[in-house]
């Protein structure tokens, strides 16, 4: 994997250097020349010597620059310390020169000379005392910095100011924020991840385990009866087709995560697609005494959806609702046009779901009784995520809520274009 280095451009403070002191140069010349107007001779001296120093002044930062002195200082508050101090013998020099040059007397020459040394004193103190200010900032992020690699990702650095500094705080607590969101995400994949094993190997277990003991039994010979023969069959039967939809369920799964959901959407009848959802829990909503019903607004047709994807959305929920219905309850299914576009609620008569699971029944693997198994009904635990992944790619929202009259509403909303 490739890294991007960022590097600051050596051209950029040189360039903004160069143009101080251009200005410093002019800003003098139109100085001298407004305050004490002198004669042309005079202003063309200045004006040498000005630019003069000016190079020499140039020739000797850039030296400092190029031989890179400015890296060696262990210390940011040292190095700007150094910078102030250079400046300020830089500034003794060219104002001692300049005097020195305009013959002023001895006495002149080192009442100036002192009076500049105090100066550059004063000006090295207050650049020593910013600078420390400035370094004790960075290294404020730099101690938060290393206690982010030690593992303590919830480090914050206090944000003063409105400056660099400050912004450079305001991104290092955002960085932290999100290492950590991303780290308690991670633990809780991890944590996922140790389940899943025992949760798959549970669901498989069991069918499996059932199906040979039932096969064992009938190839022994201990089963006679015609009938008792039948009833091992159909729970073979039952528990084959629940292995064969906890396969599918974790295929799709598998899909979805690779990113590989492909729609395939077409003008379809959402009214048949529930009518033909509907019909294929018939019969065992019947043995179970459940009460199905369905309706749909006539005019939500036709629907641009993916009919096969759809319908899986609404065998989940059907299901879903149907497992956790009490004989003698009911689901029904409804559809209707509203602003966003299509709105499909199903709505049972179960114990509804508790508040604390409610933010999380669309989550992997989550059941609302973790203690249920395939084999009482519990489902896998994947067919909402999955419901959820489809609505989602068809640019639509899907929830659930607890009905005041009793039971859950799943409902998703699908935009019709």
């Amino acid at each position: 994997m490739n890294s991007t280095t960022f590097a600051p451009s050596p051209a950029s403070p040189s360039v903004r250097f160069l143009l101080g002191v251009i200005i410093a140069v002019l800003g003098g010349l139109i100085l001298f020349l407004a305050v004490l107007s002198p004669p042309t001779e005079e202003l063309w001296a200045m004006a040498q010597f000005l630019t003069a120093t000016a190079l020499l002044s140039v020739a000797a930062v850039y030296l400092v620059y190029r031989l890179g002195w400015l890296h060696y200082s262990p210390r940011l508050s040292w190095t700007l310390l150094g910078g102030y101090g250079f400046a300020s013998l830089l500034t003794f020099l060219n104002v001692f020169v300049t005097a020195r040059l305009m013959f002023a007397s001895d006495h002149d020459l080192r009442l100036a000379a002192v009076l500049l040394i105090f100066a550059g004193g004063i000006a090295t103190a207050l650049g020593y005392f910013l600078s420390a200010a400035l370094s004790e900032k960075i290294q404020w992020v730099g101690r938060a910095a290393a206690a982010i690699a030690e593992g303590r990702l919830d480090v914050r650095v206090e944000v003063v100011g409105k400056d660099e500094l400050a912004h450079l705080g305001m991104t290092f607590n955002q960085m932290a924020a999100r290492l950590e969101a991303a780290e308690i995400r991670h633990r809780e994949t991890e944590e996922l991840r140790r389940n899943l094993l025992a949760w798959i190997g549970h669901d498989l277990r069991t069918p499996l385990a059932s199906i040979q003991a039932l096969v064992e039994a009938l190839t022994d010979g201990y089963i006679t009866d015609p009938n008792e023969t039948q009833r091992y069959l159909r729970t073979i039967q039952f528990d084959a087709s629940a292995l064969s939809v906890l396969i599918d369920e974790l295929f799709e799964m598998a899909e979805i995560e690779a990113g590989g959901l492909n729609l395939d959407r077409q003008p379809i009848s959402l009214s048949d697609l529930i009518s033909d959802t509907l019909e294929s829990f018939a019969v065992q909503a019947e043995e179970l005494g459940i009460g199905l019903s369905g309706s749909a607004d006539p005019r939500v047709d036709p629907v641009m959806l993916d009919a096969g994807l759809i319908g899986r959305v609404l065998t989940n929920l059907i299901g879903n609702a149907v497992r956790h219905t009490p004989p003698g309850g009911s689901v029904a299914v409804s559809a209707q046009g509203v602003r966003e576009g299509v709105r499909v609620d199903v709505f049972d008569s179960g114990p509804g779901i508790p508040d604390e699971s409610l933010t999380k029944v669309f989550e992997q693997f989550y059941r609302v009784e973790p203690s249920r198994s395939r084999a009482s009904g519990g489902g896998s635990g994947l067919g909402l995520t999955i419901a959820k992944a489809v609505v989602e790619a068809h640019d639509g929202i899907i929830r659930v809520e607890n009905r005041a009259e009793g039971g859950a509403r799943f409902y998703f909303v699908l935009p019709n274009q």
